[in-house]
Formats: structure tokens, sequence, C-alpha cells
């Protein structure tokens, strides 16, 4: 089946997250139109990422800051609760080509700062991240700047990333159980790809230390707009 082929891309994507912190996310949910129905697309991606993001916060424990959970967490669920009544409005069969043109709005344009890194930039970044994230996915480069007023340290930003994406991801999916998503016609590829997601996250956890922090945002973004702009057209073929 070429859903397959998304086991080994989840490993992939997971160890790069990992690594820097970002982009594989992203990456995986570019790949993902064409190998899985629409209808199915958003709701798999959560699951995945939400066992790639808790498993990289638990392999980096120690740096976990629970001090970033309570805001996050009450502006997550308004933003949830807001983007799953628009997502049920959506018509399904242009949601890739949405989602390809809000990849490259926010690779291209400059991404809208939440001032500060207080409990008030936390809480709106709860409710942007997951409100959009029910519509378009992969939303993680949203949060950097709200981190980076918090702690720069490379350790420090890639688990705590993990820490809101765990909890992005988790009421996301409480959203698409309750608009009535079944997962049970995947357990099987849900289960392959939940488990390359973790052991992604552990190669990658063992590999950080060892790569260099170096620029990486241009290709990067060329391969971002590729996938996306693959999005767009599969969605109006």
């Amino acid at each position: 089946m070429p859903e397959l082929a998304l086991v080994p891309i989840v490993f992939l994507t997971s160890c790069l997250t990992a690594v820097i912190g970002m982009g594989g996310g992203v990456l995986l949910l570019m790949i993902m139109p064409g190998l899985v129905p629409t209808a199915a697309l958003l709701p798999l991606h959560a699951l995945t990422q939400l066992a790639s993001n808790l498993s990289r916060a638990a392999f980096g424990w120690r740096a976990i800051d629970l001090a970033i959970v309570p805001a996050f967490t009450a502006g997550a669920v308004a933003g949830g609760w807001l983007g799953a009544q628009v997502y049920q409005a959506l018509d399904l069969r242009w949601l890739p080509a949405f989602i390809g043109l809000f990849v490259l709005v926010f690779t291209w344009l400059p991404v809208p700062l939440v001032r500060g890194g207080g409990q008030l930039a936390l809480a709106i970044l709860g409710f942007c991240q997951t409100g959009l994230g029910m519509l378009a996915g992969a939303t993680g480069p949203l949060g950097a700047a709200v981190l980076l007023q918090r702690n720069s340290e490379r350790d420090w930003l890639v688990v705590n990333t993990a820490v809101y994406m765990t909890l992005n991801h988790a009421l996301r999916l409480v959203a698409f159980f309750a608009i009535g998503f079944s997962f049970a016609p995947w357990w099987q590829l849900v289960s392959a790809m939940v488990l390359a997601g973790i052991f992604g996250s552990w190669v990658g956890t063992r590999l950080r230390a060892l790569v260099p922090q170096r620029d990486f945002h241009t290709g990067f973004r060329l391969l971002v707009t590729v996938l996306a702009l693959r999005m767009i057209v599969l969605a109006l073929w």
C-alpha cells in the first residue's frame, strides 16, 4: 500500500525535529497528500505528531519547564474549540490547497510575533497555535519567538517546543474525536507511524549533541515550497 511509505518518512522527520527543534511536522504534512485521503490527513498527522513530540519531551525530560503549561493549555482549549467549528464548515476537497497556501505564507513572509515570553503571550500562542492547527496542521514555527523570549539554549528550546506541541496535538485529537473522526480503519498504519516517530525522536535526541547548529533555513524553505506547491496542484487537479 502506498501509505506505508509514510512509515520511514515519519522516522526521518521525527529525527530531524529532535535534532533542530522544528521542521519535521511541516515536511510530513507536505508529503501526506496523495498517500492518504484528505479527510484523514490532519487527524493522522495530529496523532503521529503527538507521539513524536511526547517521546521527544520524555527523552529530554530534564529540560522540561512546567511553567509554560497552564497558560498555553488555557489558550489552546479555546483555540481548539473555535478551530473545530471552522474545520467542520470547510469543503475538505480544498483542504490541501489551503494548507499549502498557509505554509507558503508562513515560510516566506515574516511570522507575526507575540511579544514577550510571559503568561499572556503563552495563552495567545496556545489559542493561535491550536486554532490554526485544526485547519493547517503544522504550526510549530509560530511558537519559536515566544519561547526564545524565555530561554535561547537549544536543548531547552527543543524539549519545551515538544511540550507545548504535545499539548497542541492532544487537544486537536480531542476535537477530531468530538466531531466524529474514527481512527479504527487506520490502526495498522497509525501504529507503525507512531513507533517510527518514537524511534526517530530517540535517534534524533542522541544526534542533537553531535550535529552543529548551522543555518539550514534556505534549503528547508525551498524544499517546503516545492512540497506546498505539490499540495496545491493535487487539490486543483
